[in-house]
Order: C-alpha cells, then structure tokens, then sequence
C-alpha cells in the first residue's frame, strides 16, 4: 500500500492490461488517482478497471493498439473528452523481441520503434498539450536497462528504449517552464509472466549473477518508482532516468570473496 497521495489527480497508464502496466494502474488507483487504462486487447481492461472499482477507485479502459500511430491522437482527445484533463502520464506499453542484431528483421524494428519510441512520442505530444493550458504535469516513460547497456538479442528492443532516454530528456528541457516535469525509469529484470515464459534458465542464472542484489526485481518495485516521481515529493526532479534494477547498471567487477 502506498502512502503517496494522488487523489484528484487523473492518470493515464499505457500497457496496462497486464504486467508492470497492471500494477501501475492498480498502484495509482489506490492512491487516490482516477486511472485510464489503455491496452490493445479489451479482455484484460476489463478486469484491471473491474479490480479498481471493486476496491473503491475509478477508473476507465481504452483499447488502442498503439502500433496505429495516427489513431493516438483521436483516441487520447476522446478519452481526455469525457475523462478529464490527464495530470499524469505513464508511457509503459512496450513490444520486446529477444532477436540477435544480424537476424532482427525491419519488420521487428519497426514495430518496436513504433510502439516503444513512436508511440509515447506522440502520446507525450497530445497529452502535453493539455497540460501546457494547465501548466502542470507529469510525465513517465518506461525506459530499460537495455537503453543503458548492452544485452544479448536485443538490439532492436535497445535502439527504441535509447532513444526514449534521448526524447524524454528534451521534453523535460522543454516542458520545464511550464510546469512539467518528464522522467524516465530504467527496469532491470522484473518478474512477470513474460520473463518466466520468456527467460531461459541460462538467461535467469545470467540475471542473478549479474545483479548486485542477486534477484529479479518486482512490478510493485516499479510502479513505487513511478508513484514517487508523479508525487509532490518530486517536483524538482526531471530529465532523470530512474534505474530500478537491483544495480545492474552501476555494478563493475563483482567478487563474491574479496581478493
């Protein structure tokens, strides 16, 4: 349970049928926010708004594959139409392809720069808008340890995320005078049904190692994160890139015995 308070405020978290965009939407409805949840697919919209409304919350679903750049725009005008005014936007909907760099294809670049760069882009484009007649708001892009450092099979997924990180500190230069702040978060592994499906038990022994803390991280870790920087207590931070990854980006030489 969170002691952030974000009630009155309304949030719009992308991805958030399932995974770190499920716990996000869950997180930010309990503390007081209205959530509106987007996701392509409608079934698990459905039970994510069903969970804030049976603890009490508000919410509302929007299904909307992002890969459709051009439909962005109405959709978020619409929404912002009947939901209100979003104070808070978290750009978390992402597509990971685990693809060496010779054999990605430019069908799987493109889709990975459309849904995990483009898209936010443009999300961050229309809702910032809003937010300039406001002149407040807060904005968060879910980045990756894969923007940061370089991990195997995935170099496609690392070229959308590294260019989030370069986009979401000129937004934040920009939007800074009138209020709004942009951050970026940096999850390192994170347990979910994707990683236990998608991580081979080499790949987990790798992470483990790997990670100064010698576990994977949760998407409640994540979404507390995201809590404090759309939180009063952050209102000086922005164009920061916030890693929740147990330290692997800041760790060098581990020795498990020192010698």
């Amino acid at each position: 349970m969170t002691s952030v308070d974000l009630s009155g405020k309304r949030c719009l978290v992308t991805g958030a049928g399932r995974g770190i965009g499920r716990q996000l939407a869950l997180d930010f409805a309990r503390a007081g926010a209205a959530v509106a949840v987007l996701d392509r697919d409608a079934a698990p919209i459905a039970e994510v708004v069903g969970a804030i409304e049976a603890a009490g919350g508000t919410a509302t679903g929007v299904t909307r594959d992002l890969a459709d750049l051009r439909a962005i725009e109405p959709t978020l005008e619409t929404l912002m139409q009947s939901f209100g005014t979003i104070d808070i936007l978290v750009n978390n909907a992402a597509v990971v392809v685990a693809r060496s760099f010779v054999d990605t294809s430019l069908d799987e670049l493109d889709t990975m720069l459309r849904v995990n760069l483009q898209a936010p882009f443009v999300c961050a484009q229309v809702v910032a808008k809003a937010m300039l007649r406001q002149k407040s708001g807060r904005i968060i892009n879910m980045a990756s340890h894969s923007g940061l450092l370089g991990s195997s099979n995935r170099a496609g997924y690392a070229a959308s995320k590294g260019g989030i990180l370069g986009a979401t500190r000129v937004m934040a230069v920009e939007l800074a005078p009138h209020g709004i702040t942009v951050n970026a978060i940096a999850p390192g592994p994170i347990e979910s049904a994707h990683t236990r499906a998608a991580h081979s038990g080499e790949r987990r022994a790798a992470w483990n190692e790997a990670v100064p803390l010698g576990r994977y991280g949760e998407a409640a870790e994540v979404s507390a994160a995201a809590l404090f920087l759309a939180s009063p207590g952050a209102s000086y931070i922005t164009g920061q890139t916030l890693a929740v990854d147990g330290g692997f980006t800041a760790a060098g030489l581990i020795l498990q015995h020192a010698g």
